[in-house]
Formats: structure tokens, sequence, C-alpha cells
């Protein structure tokens, strides 16, 4: 998928919504694509959207406080723009995310960041305006705890495995993943969906009885 075709996908993909997205994917055949319910987001009312870029790591408490931010900052700089970071800290601990660093990912054009960990300096990130998807909060940070191990590479949140280059869209009910190779697919016929819901939407407004409306138009 070359960079104008992806940002493309990722522009109409920001227009949907999980629930519908879901629906899709399961009418394929492909049920298990819903990360964890512990997943929230930190501002309910933005959505991330795009071409995931992973990352993965481990707990180290012998680590020297300048490894650790060297090992952090390289994460930083890797992390590529037009691309949402999903990260799998393999961390219950320390926060994965802080102020200077969703300010410096947002600076590079990355467009969210979904981590199966914690998350601090929680004010002002939500001023950044930076989508942030996370578990938890805490206070205490990676230093001299924590290091990034592989990028690139596929990880697990939960049951769902998440490859580099997949498709990720994150709002207030969740996150859904879309394989790439369902992407082109799996957005149209979303779309799809949202011309016919919005179909039915009109006919019940017009107090079109249920049943009825399900029986014609196959959604509900």
């Amino acid at each position: 998928m070359n960079p104008d075709e992806q940002a493309s996908w990722t522009e109409r993909l920001g227009q949907l919504y999980s629930g519908a997205v879901h629906d899709v994917l399961r009418s394929l055949g492909h049920d298990n694509c819903v990360l964890p319910t512990h997943l929230r987001p930190l501002d309910p009312t933005r959505k991330v959207a795009g071409p995931v870029w992973t990352v993965s790591g481990r707990t180290d408490r012998t680590v020297c406080r300048h490894d650790s931010l060297l090992g952090w900052t390289t994460l930083l700089s890797k992390a590529p723009g037009g691309h949402v970071v999903v990260c799998q800290p393999h961390n219950s601990d320390v926060a994965l995310m802080g102020e200077l660093s969703a300010e410096t990912l947002q600076n590079k054009g990355v467009l969210g960041y979904v981590v199966d960990g914690g998350c601090r300096d929680t004010d002002f990130i939500l001023s950044l305006g930076f989508p942030v998807f996370h578990t938890f909060f805490t206070p205490s940070d990676i230093v001299a705890r924590w290091l990034p191990d592989h990028y690139e590479m596929p990880v697990s949140i939960g049951s769902v495995t998440i490859a580099n280059g997949d498709f990720i869209l994150g709002d207030r009910d969740g996150l859904v993943v879309i394989p790439q190779a369902l992407v082109k697919q799996v957005i149209e016929q979303t779309e799809q969906v949202a011309v016919t819901e919005n179909a039915v939407r009109d006919a019940i407004r017009a107090g079109v009885d249920p049943v009825e409306a399900y029986l014609k138009y196959g959604k509900f």
C-alpha cells in the first residue's frame, strides 16, 4: 500500500465507527478483532484511526537511567508519522505515555497511541488533543524500569494479534483491528452499512414498525 492509498483509507476509516466496522469484520468471519474492554480512551471525544506501527517492551529493574531514557527516546524517534503506535509493554506498573512523549509524537504526525498499559500527565495530554488509549493511570515512569525490545513485530493484546501495517479504529466504544489484507473490503462495506443504517433511521423516525424496517433493509 503506497502512502497516498494509506492516507486515503485512513481518512475514510476515521469517518466510521467501531461498532459498524466490527459487524462487517464479523460478517467476513473475522470475529476476533476487538481489543479488551479495559483499554479506554483518555478523551472519549477523540477517535484514533490509521495504520498500525507496533512496539513491545519489557520490565528491567537493572537498567540504568540513561539506557532506559535512550531506549524510550529511540522509540519516539522511530515512530513514523501517519501511523498509530500500538504498544504491548508487558508491564502493569509504570506509565508508557506522558506529556513530552505525546507532544513529540504529535509533532511528528503520529495519529495516536494505544498501549496495554499506563498513562500519566493526563491534563497536559488532554490539552494537546493527542489521542491516547490506555488501561490505567499512574505517576510512575519508565526511568530505570522499562525498555523497548521489538519494533514492527506482531504484538498481542488480549486474544487479538496485531501486525505492523494492520489498521485500527478506536472511539468511545472501544478498539477494532482490521487486518491489512482486508482494509479496502472492510472500509467499503462499512460505508455501505452506514448508508443502510441511515435509511433505517429515517424509516424509524417516520414511524415505520421496527420489524418492518428490519425486514425491508436487513439491518437493525
